[in-house]
């Protein structure tokens, strides 16, 4: 039979079941955390869209979109400020978003910790929300802060549901289902030098790296793919973003440009060596280098060219 919790706790969040008596409700908070692992694979393909920035200046056009794909600047918004340690963080971001694109429902989480995850007031807000943005900073305190919490089914429900889910640095970093901590050694390309744990799974079938080309990040994200050949790596540069689209393929928004490293069909090769991790090799890889305007289908693994792009002369 099918399991029937994450579509009922979609609806509660979404307001769909009406308000349960509080034993009711207390038995229900009881199994959500055995649910929340499991819910966004068992749910099927969301509805939400994605816009991530790979650090530095975040591009007008990929904040508007943002908004607009929230549902424009009446939308309800919230902002996750769990990566950064900067206290002007929370202000930054609701001027940013009240002045700057006209929002009207901005609400700031403030969540640094699991337990402030549980908060039934910070769950509330982030169930009604229609756009979920994630400051940057360091990823790892996302994760660990709310994976498997009440506030993370709750985003993730929302994304299920169609809310648009936007970051910047750390907040798109975290964003695929492995996720790059940042920690390493990424002087060569070698075997099991990056480390890597869970992230919130949104980016499907990547893993996702920023401030790719800016802090020269090939050496990290390449170690990566060919030790996981059956994810796509995107590498997304400063003040750039991909607008990725329910159906999995993503735009490029912005400035620069996004690296996509693409194994399938490739031959890894790897060389032990007397001191370290084996050196790693590949025959075959491609490697795109996507221009704003461009798209790319990572199921499909092909790129998909933008309107204005046209092939350099040599």
């Amino acid at each position: 039979m099918r399991d029937w919790r994450p579509r009922f706790l979609t609806a509660l969040l979404a307001g769909a079941v009406p308000a349960l008596p509080a034993a009711l409700a207390v038995l229900l908070a009881a199994f959500a955390a055995d649910v929340s692992a499991a819910a966004p694979a068992s749910m099927g393909a969301p509805k939400g869209h994605l816009v991530l920035i790979g650090g530095g200046e975040k591009p007008v056009v990929a904040m508007k979109k943002f908004v607009e794909l929230a549902g424009g600047p009446s939308a309800p918004i919230v902002v996750v400020p769990t990566a950064s340690e900067d206290p002007d963080v929370a202000s930054y971001y609701t001027k940013l978003f009240r002045e700057e694109h006209g929002c009207t429902d901005v609400v700031v989480l403030p969540i640094k910790t699991r337990e402030d995850a549980g908060r039934a007031d910070l769950t509330a807000a982030a169930a009604r929300a229609k756009g979920v943005f994630f400051a940057g900073g360091d990823q790892v305190r996302i994760t660990k802060a709310l994976l498997d919490t009440q506030v993370g089914l709750a985003i993730d429900a929302a994304f299920q549901g169609g809310a648009a889910v936007g970051g910047t640095s750390a907040g798109t970093a975290c964003q695929s289902a492995l996720m790059i901590t940042g920690e390493g050694d990424f002087k060569a390309v070698r075997a099991s030098v990056v480390e890597l744990t869970r992230g919130l799974g949104y980016f499907r079938g990547v893993v996702v790296d920023q401030h790719f080309i800016a802090r020269q990040r090939l050496n990290r994200l390449l170690s990566v793919v060919l030790e996981h050949p059956d994810l796509v790596g995107v590498g997304i540069d400063e003040d750039t973003a991909v607008w990725v689209k329910p159906d999995g393929t993503f735009e490029v928004l912005g400035d620069r440009s996004v690296v996509v490293l693409d194994p399938k069909g490739a031959v890894p090769t790897r060389k032990a060596v007397d001191k370290g991790s084996a050196l790693l090799g590949v025959q075959g890889l491609k490697i795109h280098v996507l221009l704003p305007g461009d798209g790319y289908d990572p199921i499909r693994r092909g790129v998909i060219p933008g309107p204005a792009t046209a092939p350099a002369r040599p």
